[in-house]
C-alpha cells in the first residue's frame, strides 16, 4: 500500500470518527443487562475503544514475548475491578477527565515507543483501567455484562497488540502516528470536558 493511501485513508478515518466524540458512559446508572449488552458497550464510545487500542500498540512496540502481555492483562483484571466497585454504587470525583487523560497519555506513549519494564507498563495502565472500570461499572450491571466487558477489551487490545506488530514489522514511522492521533483524541476529549 503506498504512503499516499495510508495517509488519505488515516485523514479520512479521523474526519469519520470526529462526530463519535462521545464517552461510552453518559451516566445512567445500570441500564444495561447480559453479556451482548456488555460486549458492546466498549465499542459505544472512542475513549474506551482508543484507550484499549494504544494499551496493546505501545505493548507491541516496546515489549517482547510473554512480556508483552503484561500491560493488556493487568488492564483488564484492574478494569474489571474498578467495575466491581462502580456496580457497588462507589464514585469517584474525576473519573471523566482521568478516563480522557488515559488516553492522551497512552497515545503519547505509543508515539514516544516508551520503554519500561513489563512491570512498571502493567502498573501505570492498572491505574487507568480503574478510572475505565469505574466509569463503565456505574452504566452496567455486575454478572455476565462485566464478562461481556472484559472480553470486549481484550478483544481491542488484541487487536492494538496486532496493529502493533505489523507497524513494527512494515512501517515503523506509522507507529508514531498511530499513537500521535490516539493522543489528539484524547486532547479532543479532554479539551471537550473543559468546554463543556
Amino acid at each position: 500500500m503506498s504512503r499516499r493511501l495510508i495517509r488519505r485513508t488515516l485523514a479520512a478515518t479521523a474526519f469519520a470518527a470526529l462526530p463519535a466524540l462521545a464517552f461510552a458512559h453518559a451516566g445512567d446508572a445500570a441500564h444495561e443487562h447480559g453479556l451482548a449488552a456488555g460486549f458492546l458497550h466498549p465499542f459505544t464510545g472512542l475513549d474506551h475503544l482508543a484507550a484499549m487500542l494504544a494499551v496493546g500498540l505501545w505493548s507491541a512496540l516496546t515489549q517482547t514475548g510473554r512480556r508483552m502481555l503484561a500491560a493488556p492483562l493487568a488492564f483488564a483484571a484492574l478494569l474489571l475491578a474498578g467495575a466491581l466497585i462502580g456496580t457497588a454504587g462507589v464514585s469517584l470525583p474525576g473519573v471523566e477527565p482521568a478516563v480522557a487523560a488515559s488516553v492522551l497519555v497512552l497515545g503519547l506513549i505509543a508515539a514516544a515507543r516508551w520503554h519500561v519494564g513489563a512491570g512498571a507498563s502493567a502498573a501505570l495502565v492498572g491505574a487507568f483501567a480503574v478510572f475505565h472500570g469505574l466509569a463503565h461499572g456505574a452504566e452496567l450491571q455486575a454478572g455476565a455484562a462485566l464478562a461481556g466487558m472484559v472480553a470486549a477489551t481484550a478483544l481491542l487490545h488484541a487487536l492494538g497488540l496486532a496493529l502493533g506488530l505489523k507497524l513494527r514489522a512494515l512501517a515503523p514511522a506509522w507507529s508514531r502516528a498511530a499513537g500521535g492521533a490516539i493522543a489528539l483524541l484524547g486532547l479532543g476529549l479532554l479539551t471537550r470536558l473543559v468546554i463543556a
